[in-house]
């Protein structure tokens, strides 16, 4: 497929289904088993929305929000929109009310598409005071009683509300469509905590796949079948886990949750996979725990594979004989088993949407699961770079994406450039001009190639916590909210490659003061943070900061230190701002504690 060619995403879509017609395309998971929709079923369904959406009076360059689990309609929903040139803004399903209100507001939106019940308890609150919106579809049934101030409609009611012969219409929008044209706005967090809504048109998608393609083409493509259970509303899924898969033919199974995630692989039998570190620690952390079930026999030779693996990989060529004659018994007797958990067929498993520990990275690649590490930003669309299947080198990022340019700054940070390059911030001028200069991105992370032009990251210019599923972060915001509490004077928030954020708190000296009062104890903060009642009082303020944060955001473990961040101790800067490396520095066995108590 020549991706340069191609005009548009919906174009892309439909080529391709009249191409494959009656081949499974989607499945779904009906009661005990998955079930395929047939290529020309998901672009009659397209086509059907699409109308709708004419119908409702959406027109080019008009947003429409969608905010629902990884499922068909979500996929159909997204064409629809595209293909009636208009603009597809996704937004989490976790969502607050308020992070839903900022999107729904902040992008203009002139509908929004829905999933279920629960979605629909944090976006109806926001659509109240979305001056923009007017209509609302549901993809299930909601049993809301409140007078709606825009017009509602079921996914059916949706499906069959334009007249066919709007069909000539829809082609005529999809063919006028072009690669610089915006198709998404993805909204993602930046460092002030307020989230930025990143463009990104079809070309730098198609760019960004065309890129997927090349690299993928090492392990051999055809029938291929990917499973999709991150966000598609994360720029790393929508194009990897979602277009990719549509420019290949392949098919994609929707998991059913992270919980059921091994069963769904079994079920699957993907090729490829786009996961998040986090996934990897999880499944690293189930055969750790299978092993204390297995034999004595068992577990020798799972430490004898895992042992001649990992010097494989790390000193190729360095196995003697007798090791060769282990590891090839290693492959009958464990790696096989290993590779059946995910299915048997897996080609790649690409990771992704944050930093993988070397350590877990290693674990994989020495059990003979094919792991390729990459990096990426949403404004990126959102692939920079990844290792390549024939060489991989776990602890860099890999080359640099086929259609991208890659330098590195006088500063050390990586500067990118090419056609899957953001637009810009939606309504952001001063922002898009701080990220792009002379059509440069500014990452905000500094690295360093290597004698083969593998990137490796080596630190992070911007002030985003990325936690190991992939999920951006504003650790401003959280703290910006601890502070506002009577029992916090000062707050850091931590979890960079972690799964989720943990705090370092200092105490307000009014509220310890009376605390101490109160309860016939010295004002003495370094015996208070000891006292397991003065803790759970702290803990109050947190436990309140996170009823107002949503799931991601939220504080799982801290600790009460009994040294403010002073100036004189250089945690703060001159302007008062938490020197955060100056922090972890000292208190690093703290915030490594906070993890192990997890």
């Amino acid at each position: 497929m020549n991706y340069d060619t191609i005009p548009s995403l919906p174009r892309l879509f439909f080529d391709q289904a009249q191409k494959l017609g009656s081949k499974p395309f989607l499945w779904r998971k009906d009661e005990s088993a998955f079930k395929p929709i047939r290529w020309n079923r998901v672009a009659a369904d397209v086509r059907a929305l699409a109308r709708g959406l004419i119908a409702l009076g959406v027109k080019p360059g008009d947003r429409v929000a969608l905010i629902a689990e990884n499922r068909p309609e979500w996929l159909i929903s997204d064409l629809a929109i595209m293909a009636v040139g208009a603009i597809t803004v996704p937004a989490f399903s976790t969502n607050t009310v308020d992070d839903n209100r900022h999107v729904l507001t902040h992008s203009g939106a002139r509908g929004v598409i829905i999933s279920n019940p629960g979605i629909a308890k944090r976006v109806l609150p926001a659509s109240m005071l979305a001056p923009e919106l007017n209509f609302l579809i549901a993809m299930e049934s909601l049993s809301q009683t409140q007078q709606l101030p825009l017009r509602f409609l079921s996914w059916s009611e949706a499906m069959s509300l334009g007249d066919p012969k709007l069909d000539a219409d829809i082609e005529e929008r999809v063919g006028s469509l072009a690669r610089d044209e915006t198709c998404c706005i993805i909204y993602t967090s930046g460092t002030g905590g307020v989230p930025k809504g990143v463009m990104l048109t079809h070309g730098s998608i198609l760019c960004n796949i065309k890129g997927a393609y090349k690299l993928l083409q090492e392990v051999g493509m055809g029938n291929d079948v990917f499973l999709s259970f991150l966000p598609l509303s994360h720029s790393y899924e929508h194009t990897a886990g979602q277009f990719l898969p549509i420019s290949i033919g392949a098919q994609i199974y929707y998991a059913e949750s992270i919980d059921k995630l091994t069963d769904n692989m079994a079920e699957a039998k993907p090729t490829i996979m786009t996961a998040v570190p986090r996934l990897y620690e999880v499944i690293h952390q189930r055969i750790q725990r299978g092993l204390l079930k297995a034999t004595p026999f068992q577990r020798k030779m799972f430490d004898l594979a895992y042992t001649l693996g990992r010097k494989n990989y790390e000193h190729p060529g360095t196995l003697t004989f007798k090791e060769r004659v282990q590891n090839f018994l290693c492959d009958l007797l464990v790696r096989r088993k290993v590779g059946k958990r995910f299915g048997g067929r897996l080609k790649a498993f690409v990771s992704g949407g944050a930093a993988l520990n070397y350590e877990i990275g290693v674990f994989f690649l020495a059990l003979g699961v094919p792991l390729l590490q990459g990096y990426g930003q949403t404004e990126a669309s959102p692939v920079i770079s990844a290792n390549r299947p024939k060489k991989i080198k776990i602890d860099t990022v890999g080359p640099i994406f086929d259609g991208l340019q890659a330098r590195i700054a006088e500063d050390g940070e990586i500067l990118v450039k090419g056609e899957a390059v953001m637009k810009g911030y939606w309504r952001d001028p001063d922002a898009t001009e701080r990220a792009i200069g002379d059509g440069w991105l500014y990452t905000g992370d500094i690295g360093e190639f290597d004698g083969d032009g593998y990137l490796k990251i080596t630190d992070r210019k911007k002030d985003i916590i990325v936690l190991s599923g992939g999920d951006n972060v504003s650790p401003a915001r959280v703290e910006g909210f601890l502070v506002l509490q009577p029992e916090v004077a000062q707050a850091m928030v931590h979890g960079d490659r972690h799964p989720h954020l943990v705090a370092l708190i200092v105490p307000d000296p009014d509220f310890t003061k009376e605390w101490a009062a109160r309860n016939n104890a010295a004002d003495d903060l370094a015996a208070l943070v000891e006292n397991p009642a003065f803790t759970r009082a702290v803990g109050a303020a947190v436990d309140r900061v996170n009823s107002m944060l949503a799931p991601l955001e939220r504080v799982r473990r801290f600790a009460v230190l009994p040294d403010s961040f002073t100036i004189d101790n250089a945690m703060l800067t001159p302007s008062l701002k938490i020197r955060r490396h100056k922090i972890r520095e000292k208190w690093g066995d703290t915030l490594k504690k906070l993890y192990e108590r997890s």
